[in-house]
């Protein structure tokens, strides 16, 4: 009732919902996250004001509302404290999010996909991601995160699963062809559903890798979604020939305009036998979103984030349970979306035995992979760690198309990890973090000396 009474006018209501979050924040996990989002919401010269204002004003009452209720108290609040404690009694990770593939179907083959290796025959049933679902929650995992294939292929399927589960947050990423009036006016009604449409920049940049047409659906769909009033963002992969192009302020501002909210960054990794390797970001092309993400959230109403780049704010990588895991459309439970090995199937184990498994162990007991947090993941940055972990817990090859040995697939992205070494170590020493944490260690020894 009162998450109602505060949406229905959020701005206005902005520091009771911060003063609820606070209250429901009962092992003070938050504290630091709450009192930084009283700062700069409250802020009416902060962009992040701005990004709220915009978000009240263009998103309709009942999608905030339902945001609010389940990312922020059943998500961050009550998911994190169970899980938290599960995870202290077993010695596991339980990750915040699932990424899971409802099927192995799509409509396009964009170059480059990891997804496109599995074929088009594989599909979770509703029952068995009904399942997994229901298991999480028990664990405390609240939020699920839809891939594929293209996952809108079996948008009754998800529709339903955000019905029933009104206490989970779903959200997917999209080709968004397949976006139309009557799932616009179902995802306004169950409101606990978002999606990212896959875009690479502008229309040529995103035909080159998704096919010729593509970019005008995925502005239509677009026009559709701000239209219901829908909560949408966009997702891209940069790679060496739409760095520049993504990285834009024209891109970024076009997109705010069309009603996005969010962005997620990824950069390019060469997964599957066929990946061309050409389309590795160069280290120069690395460097510039690094330092572009932080110009974009300091100066755009757009919440962006940016996977590897980010690894400052998360320790580095946030895969194997840490943060999140995957399971792709035959059931195999794998560390990251991007990582195709695995020694367990949802099929065989139960949610919690899945999150014992050797490969998930052996990220847990690595993690971090590199002192730099720039340096963040364990197959592009740190090849020799996942050629370690994969032959440490006996994992196999999930690659449905190929089965790829780790030590080919790792060979693959040792040259761009030795070229983004120097880069990386180079930008973490001139970090602000970096000197702090280098005064913070030598402060004991003078303490000592004196």
């Amino acid at each position: 009732m009162l998450l109602r009474y505060i949406a229905d006018d959020p701005m206005e209501k902005l520091p009771k919902m911060l003063n609820l979050a606070e209250k429901l924040d009962k092992g003070h996990l938050h504290t630091p996250h709450i009192n930084g989002l009283r700062e700069v919401l409250l802020d009416e010269n902060s962009v992040w004001h701005t990004f709220a204002q915009k978000l009240c004003d263009e998103v309709d009452t009942k999608v905030i509302q339902k945001f609010v209720e389940c990312f922020f108290v059943y998500v961050n609040l009550e998911g994190e404290e169970a899980g938290r404690e599960v995870g202290e009694k077993y010695d596991i990770y339980v990750p915040w999010a699932i990424l899971m593939d409802p099927t192995s179907a799509c409509n396009l083959h964009c170059t480059g996909c990891w997804a496109a290796q599995y074929g088009n025959k594989l599909n979770l049933s509703y029952e068995t991601l009904d399942s997994i679902v229901q298991q999480g929650k028990e664990l405390g995992t609240h939020f699920y995160i839809f891939s594929g294939g293209e996952p809108l292929m079996r948008k009754k399927d998800i529709i339903r699963l955000c019905e029933k589960h009104q206490d989970c947050y779903f959200f997917a990423f999209t080709n968004g062809t397949l976006v139309d009036e009557e799932l616009c006016k179902e995802m306004l009604r169950v409101g606990n559903f978002a999606l990212a449409f896959s875009i690479e920049g502008d229309e040529a940049a995103t035909d080159l890798r998704r096919g010729e047409g593509t970019y005008r659906k995925v502005i239509q769909a677009m026009d559709l979604m701000k239209k219901h009033r829908l909560l949408f963002g966009y997702s891209t992969c940069y790679h060496r020939y739409n760095t520049e192009s993504v990285g834009s302020d024209e891109f970024v501002d076009d997109m705010i305009n069309r009603g996005c909210r969010f962005a997620w960054n990824f950069t390019y990794i060469p997964v599957g036998k066929d990946a061309r390797l050409d389309f590795l970001a160069t280290p120069e092309q690395r460097a510039y979103m690094y330092r572009r993400m932080r110009e974009i959230r300091a100066t755009k109403p757009i919440f962006a984030l940016d996977f590897w780049n980010d690894g400052e704010y998360t320790n580095g990588c946030i895969a194997g349970g840490k943060r999140y895991i995957h399971i792709n459309a035959a059931g195999d439970v794998e560390p990251c979306a991007f990582i195709h090995y695995s020694n367990v199937n949802i099929h065989d184990v139960s949610r919690l035995e899945a999150l014992r498994s050797p490969i998930l162990r052996a990220y847990r007991k690595n993690q971090p992979f590199n002192c730099n947090p720039l340096r963040p993941c364990p197959l592009l940055d740190n090849p020799e760690k996942l050629v370690m972990m994969v032959k440490e817990s006996g994992a196999r090859s999930t690659d449905l198309e190929a089965p790829e040995d780790v030590e080919t697939l790792c060979a693959k992205t040792a040259p761009a990890a030795e070229a983004w070494a120097e880069v990386a170590d180079r930008l973490w020493e001139e970090n602000p973090k970096s000197k702090a944490a280098a005064e913070a260690e030598k402060e004991p020894a003078l303490s000592g000396a004196r």
